[in-house]
């Protein structure tokens, strides 16, 4: 591991610890296929009990997953679900740790619901651009610019091919999007593009852990994960795509939240700077 590169563990591992922790996730699993067969009656419930068959199909999604579509029950409810779950508290102390940092002329990617607004310095933002495609959380966005004092232009459109100038931004803000980004590297090439010189990059991300138990377990769940969390990755390495698209880390620091899992709780936070 690189030495910009910090990985904080609070409570040291022993083996006994990781075994119960790998047993208690599977007795998790097991749990939850129980009760969603006992409610495999209702429509919600028998999707995601289909979606536990998963790992009985030898890792093919079943076809009720795969062919789920954006309009369809779980489409509807996916922008507020997003909201929710982004705007837990444990999330949001995240959120903080980088934000607050940028400055001049920023764009946000996955701008999603405008969950980081109130975290921007307003002395210190000249302004900002939101990046969100079409998938329901812009409409939430306005809501929430319009009740901020910070004026910001959203624009409706991919990350992956934004309209933006080159050179146009002192600071990119992306936080919980790069796990859902089809082509990830493509929206982070984008931004690189669009930042002046030495600009930075702020990021707050889940992703793939480094102890290699952990990153098994996130590999195992993740094609099952993406049907159900609107194409959020597990196990996506945060660090090592950035570099690729051409940043260089000034600080990059890998930790858990300490939720009992690690699957879902590695965070990847830190800043980038154009080279």
């Amino acid at each position: 591991m690189a030495w910009w590169c910090v990985y904080r563990n609070p409570k040291p591992d022993t083996l006994s610890r990781k075994n119960s922790e790998v047993m208690k996730s599977e007795g998790l699993m097991q749990a939850f296929a129980f009760l969603l067969k006992a409610r495999e009656g209702s429509g919600t419930v028998r999707l995601l009990f289909s979606y536990v068959r998963y790992y009985k199909n030898g890792g093919n999604v079943p076809d009720c997953c795969a062919n789920k579509k954006p309009g369809s029950l779980l489409g509807g409810f996916m922008p507020i679900g997003v909201h929710l779950v982004c705007g837990l508290q444990v999330v949001t102390r995240q959120r903080a740790k980088v934000v607050p940092m940028a400055q001049g002329d920023v764009v946000e990617i996955g701008f999603g619901s405008g969950l980081n607004l109130p975290h921007y310095d307003r002395s210190a933002v000249r302004s900002l651009i939101g990046i969100n495609p079409d998938d329901g959380l812009p409409e939430l966005a306005r809501k929430a610019i319009a009740r901020q004092d910070l004026p910001v232009e959203l624009l409706v459109e991919s990350a992956e091919a934004m309209s933006l100038s080159s050179a146009s931004a002192d600071t990119v803000v992306v936080t919980y999007s790069l796990c859902s980004i089809p082509d990830v590297l493509a929206a982070l090439r984008e931004a690189h593009r669009i930042l002046r010189p030495h600009g930075r990059l702020l990021f707050c991300e889940h992703g793939r852990s480094p102890k290699r138990r952990v990153a098994r377990m996130q590999d195992r769940f993740n094609a099952p994960w993406r049907w159900m969390a609107a194409g959020c990755h597990l196990n996506r390495n945060t660090g090592v795509l950035i570099l690729e698209a051409g940043f260089e880390m000034e600080h990059y620091d890998i930790y858990d939240l300490g939720l009992g899992t690690r699957i879902l709780g590695t965070h990847h936070v830190g800043v980038a700077r154009k080279r």
